[in-house]
């Protein structure tokens, strides 16, 4: 890296100080990196499926003996110490799950014979390139990996461009991927802001994003016009139902924990909530019971639940939704404010009640510890409500009644549904899922097609004995 390299100034979360240099590589940086990453792409591939396993459980065994150097990164990137510590170990795990699952996923199979008996069929799967990765700000390192490994297991090169406001756990990382020299070789991070990651764009063959809607559809025209695939992961409004004869105390514990945990500053948290007219007073009081009891992680960044808002751009977002929902009517039960902690910003864990459809907080996606509770006449009212939206990532229901509550489950129009608890997409893997409306866009990044995108299928098909032409 040259030492003239142009940086531009990072923000601390928890100071609202500016105290990082982060490198920004132009468009003609990225492009000859993504070069030398195609160069090596081939002899990768050639390692075999055992060859890549190997490197990768030997970058996840230098990431679990470095773990305390990517977890102080983590804590400089996002301002949360648990999270950040859960989100390495989270991301080993990954890639120990990964390299499990490679070989059944992988597998070409044994030839099998066609409807026409003389023909003889056997599947093969190809790895695209160079597979870019342009990721979001909220789990810094989970969400630059969590495409790459699979990618990585399949034989592409993979090259990723985080987000430009938590890229300091880059340096560390590197340091443990220089130590693995296969990998080091065909797998590469370059950092900057908008311009990076449109470089990253212009020189791959397969791309995973990860962010909002708005920047979701510009990162998908690009693609589209490079005729390349295109893998989106674009934002949530995910709503739970909580039906009449719910458990109003397990629904509150979950929905509190769903729609709190990391700040709320996850695409998968719950944001709002639609609760039976029934149980809706015991509900709010235990919710109410739940989020108050929830501390920020100021002064001491080992005590309490709550960690600042990490993208300095999220708080006039926050503070909007905030006033607009106070000037449209809505209560505020506990919560309501963004407050300055230390230069550090930091939403109070909030739960609002007559809240209205035409209020921002109800419709546009909140990276905020904020929930909002609509009460309802019906449980079909609150799946109506539920589905209008123009997001469909995640979802939850609460019923004691299983077959009921897996019937309202299908009717809800999102890519998973967790069923008497919240955010369960968080945390189980094995499932494939895909987002609905505007929430994304391509295969699913967990379970078997989490490897394969990351392939073309290529079929051989051999005439066993039949001569050609055999029509005449």
């Amino acid at each position: 890296m040259s030492n003239h390299m142009p940086t531009m100034a990072i923000i601390n979360p928890r100071t609202g100080q500016e105290d990082f240099d982060l490198p920004v590589f132009s468009n003609e940086q990225v492009a000859s990196i993504a070069r030398n990453l195609k160069q090596q792409q081939a002899t990768w591939w050639e390692s075999g499926l055992n060859g890549r396993i190997m490197a990768l459980e030997q970058l996840a065994s230098k990431m679990a003996a470095h773990k305390a150097q990517l977890v102080a990164a983590l804590i400089n990137d996002t301002g949360r110490a648990s999270e950040s510590e859960l989100e390495v170990d989270v991301t080993i795990n990954a890639i120990h799950r990964w390299c499990k699952q490679a070989p059944t996923l992988l597998a070409k199979g044994e030839p099998w014979a066609a409807e026409i008996p003389f023909i003889e069929l056997q599947q093969d799967y190809l790895p695209y390139s160079l597979v870019g990765v342009i990721s979001p700000w909220n789990f810094p390192l989970l969400l630059s990996l969590v495409d790459a490994i699979p990618a990585l297991l399949a034989g592409s090169a993979v090259l990723i461009k985080p987000s430009e406001v938590t890229s300091r756990f880059v340096a560390p990382f590197n340091e443990m991927l220089e130590s693995v020299p296969a990998l080091n070789k065909v797998l590469s991070f370059v950092t900057g802001a908008g311009e990076t990651g449109q470089g990253v764009i212009n020189t791959v063959d397969s791309l995973c994003f990860t962010g909002s809607v708005a920047t979701g559809r510009n990162v998908g025209k690009a693609c589209a016009e490079r005729f390349i695939p295109a893998f989106l992961e674009l934002g949530g409004k995910d709503p739970a139902v909580v039906c009449q004869d719910a458990d109003p105390e397990l629904a509150a514990k979950a929905l509190c924990w769903g729609s709190m945990v990391n700040a709320g500053q996850s695409c998968m948290s719950l944001e709002r909530v639609y609760v039976h007219k029934a149980i809706a007073d015991v509900f709010l009081t235990k919710l109410v019971q739940n989020v108050k009891a929830l501390k920020h992680n100021y002064p001491d960044i080992q005590q309490g639940q709550i960690g600042p808002i990490i993208s300095a751009k999220q708080v006039g977002i926050v503070e909007a939704q905030l006033q607009d929902a106070k000037d449209k009517g809505a209560t505020i039960l506990c919560g309501g404010e963004v407050l300055n902690l230390g230069g550090g910003r930091y939403c109070a864990p909030t739960v609002l009640t007559d809240v209205t459809p035409d209020m921002d907080i109800l419709s546009q996606e909140t990276f905020a510890a904020i929930l909002p509770v609509t009460v309802v006449d019906s449980d079909e009212q609150g799946i109506a409500m539920a589905n209008d939206s123009e997001f469909g990532l995640s979802a939850a229901v609460f019923s004691q009644n299983v077959d009921y509550a897996k019937q309202l489950a299908s009717e809800l129009e999102a890519g998973a549904v967790s069923i008497n608890d919240a955010s369960l997409t968080a945390l189980i893997h094995e499932a494939e899922k895909q987002s609905f409306k505007y929430s994304g866009l391509g295969g699913s990044r967990m379970g078997a097609e989490s490897i394969r995108r990351f392939t073309r299928k290529k079929a051989y098909i051999r005439n066993t004995g039949v001569p050609s032409p055999w029509w005449f």
